[in-house]
């Protein structure tokens, strides 16, 4: 008993004196398919010391860096036992200090979640916009911007705890998946709220709530069968993350030494990433450029920081549970370091999903950033990216719908001609196809707040191939132009208690905002057990006087989509779809309910959709 004493009271008079601020990652787990773990150690002066790690772990490498705050330990936790084991510090083999470290135990299958899926809707989310479900962390001590909600750019207050309040909402909507712009700190003094220049990579913005919080929203979601995709950032940090502002290593961000600033704005033009015709100082332009004077570009060639990045998160898809990433500005990063972490977390994870945002206006171009590209092939480069978002379709679906008049090259051919090209993707079904996000004009302001045209985009994105993604806010027609600041990110009305109207509930929605709500939650819950619209095949027809005839099949179901883009009615040949109506007399239109004559022709309203489930 006296040497258990001992042993307690002399680990805990080490750890008094301890200079090790921060460890990172805080803690991990046993029984991980990547059995090397570095460990970053953060004090005054911390490389002074020699570094050995109880229990017999090996060691595989330590680093130290030409900053003295900083040693980076490698250890093999193959075979380690779930623990808590010591990280010793010593001089001149005399020990000073220890930390201790866990390795936690792992949830029952871990490695074989599944991530999302085309059977899933994703439900975008800006938090700090949505709901305030704790109004008592809207200004924190810790953090710089206080909530200023009649400021466009400023904090607003929501929060986790509004997400988590509304979940039923967004389960009702039939979205089964969210996913929230990041969360993590962000402690810029100004704009803070998009929270996409992180100042703590292991830490919830205290705005937002805590970790256990952000954890807690994942289990909430998992008991309605939902699921939670984090939005995160490998091509730069923020200007007041606590490590730029004390750097492991000089090469650890892209410093730019002939510049006055220290740094050159990227010059954003992602073709140069694959262009055999690009010089270099275009090429390093764009990778090495930062997105942002706030925003410091990541040095992912420093195997020390894609070590960083790469554990980091993973360690948030283990403590968090979550179900999948959308990676911010996929196609600016250091394209061999950055297919080397999505490889590292897709062999932690084979059925976890990884959505890159990879904003360009042509599908080859996008194409070379999926999975087993054979464009990507052409120069031996393979991304190991699941997904990819369908930009294209997007700029399609944000200008057909006011082309009421087709010719050569405007109207419903636009998107037809999208579709053309799915040939070029490896995985067509896993692609994320869109009307608007958190950076683009709401498609509610470019169609001027007509029902009649959010309907036909919405029938076209909740009926394609892919996996649909919603803004938040859409469902009831809210408007937002992007050239006004913060319009596109407006808070949801209700989210306040202060609010004069309430549109998470349907007796406090106005008509209009119920009926853009009932569309979208009759078509999005059908949708929900049709196989046929998740891994289907699609037929497509060439469209005429404006009108788009597609059709989702497999060997059991068939689904045929009608989108009159023209404003009268128009009434089709039906014996031109022969390929796939050959035998069958009916149908069901799910938009109305009503049963449908498919002998000779039929007549569809000008500006209507269908969605006729074949008998």
């Amino acid at each position: 008993m006296k040497n258990l004493l001992y042993i307690l009271f002399f680990s805990f008079s080490l750890s008094i004196f301890s200079q090790v601020e921060k460890i990172e990652p805080p803690f991990w787990w046993g029984n991980m398919q990547n059995t090397e773990l570095q460990i970053m150690c953060y004090g005054k002066n911390i490389a002074q010391y020699d570094v050995s790690i109880s229990d017999n772990i090996k060691i595989i490498n330590i680093r130290k860096t030409e900053n003295p705050n900083y040693i980076f330990v490698t250890i093999d936790t193959k075979n380690v036992p779930v623990s808590t084991f010591q990280i010793v510090f010593k001089k001149k083999g005399k020990t000073k200090f220890s930390h201790p470290y866990e390795l936690k135990q792992r949830k029952e299958n871990s490695a074989l979640r599944k991530g999302f899926d085309a059977s899933d809707v994703m439900y975008l989310i800006m938090p700090d916009r949505f709901a305030n479900g704790n109004p008592n962390n809207d200004s924190t001590d810790d953090t710089i911007e206080k909530a200023t909600r009649n400021n466009s750019s400023g904090r607003h207050g929501g929060d986790i705890q509004g997400i988590i309040d509304h979940l039923d909402y967004i389960h009702e909507l039939g979205a089964t998946a969210i996913w929230s712009t990041p969360m993590l700190e962000d402690n810029e003094p100004t704009y803070s709220y998009h929270t996409y220049a992180q100042s703590d990579f292991y830490k919830i913005d205290p705005r937002y709530g805590t970790n256990q919080d952000y954890k807690r929203l994942a289990d909430e979601m998992h008991k309605r069968n939902m699921k939670l995709v984090m939005d995160y950032v490998t091509n730069h940090w923020g200007s007041k993350h606590w490590m730029i502002q004390d750097l492991p290593t000089k090469d650890w961000i892209h410093i730019w030494e002939n510049s006055e600033k220290g740094f050159q704005r990227s010059n954003y033009r992602m073709t140069t990433q694959y262009d055999t015709n690009a010089s270099q100082i275009d090429a390093k332009g764009c990778m090495n450029g930062w997105f942002d004077a706030t925003m410091p570009d990541m040095n992912q060639s420093n195997p020390l920081v894609l070590k960083y990045i790469t554990q980091n998160a993973i360690w948030w898809i283990e403590y968090a549970g979550l179900d999948g990433f959308r990676v911010d500005t996929y196609s600016y990063n250091d394209k061999e370091a950055i297919a080397k972490w999505t490889k590292a977390i897709m062999d932690e994870y084979p059925h976890f999903n990884i959505v890159g945002e990879v904003w360009m206006h042509d599908q080859a171009q996008i194409a070379y950033w999926q999975k087993d590209s054979q464009i990507g092939a052409l120069q031996s480069y393979n991304s190991y990216l699941p997904s990819v978002m369908d930009f294209t379709l997007h700029d399609a679906v944000t200008s057909v719908f006011n082309e009421d008049n087709a010719s050569w090259n405007n109207g419903m051919i636009k998107v037809y001609e999208n579709f053309v090209n799915d040939f070029l993707y490896p995985d067509i079904n896993n692609i994320l196809v869109f009307a608007g996000n958190h950076d683009t004009n709401r498609i509610n302001e470019i169609y001027n707040n007509d029902i009649n045209k959010y309907k036909l985009a919405m029938t076209l994105i909740f009926t394609s191939r892919g996996i649909p993604q919603i803004y938040y806010g859409d469902e009831i027609g809210m408007l937002g132009n992007k050239e006004k600041n913060g319009d596109i990110r407006k808070d949801f009305p209700g989210g306040w208690q202060a609010d004069s109207s309430n549109a998470f509930t349907e007796k406090g929605r106005t008509e209009k905002q119920n009926e853009y709500f009932n569309f979208t939650k009759k078509v999005l819950n059908w949708r929900k057990g049709k196989s046929v619209i998740h891994t289907g095949k699609t037929m497509q027809f060439l469209p005429e006087n404006n009108v788009y005839v597609y059709f989702r099949y497999n060997d059991t179901e068939k689904v045929m989509v009608i989108i009159n883009n023209n404003p009268v009615t128009q009434e089709l040949h039906l014996n031109r779809f022969a390929e796939m109506i050959k035998g069958i007399t009916s149908g069901k239109d799910i938009i109305s309910d009503k049963e449908v004559s498919l002998e000779n022709t039929l007549k569809v309203e000008g500006k209507s959709s269908m969605i006729i489930e074949l008998k």
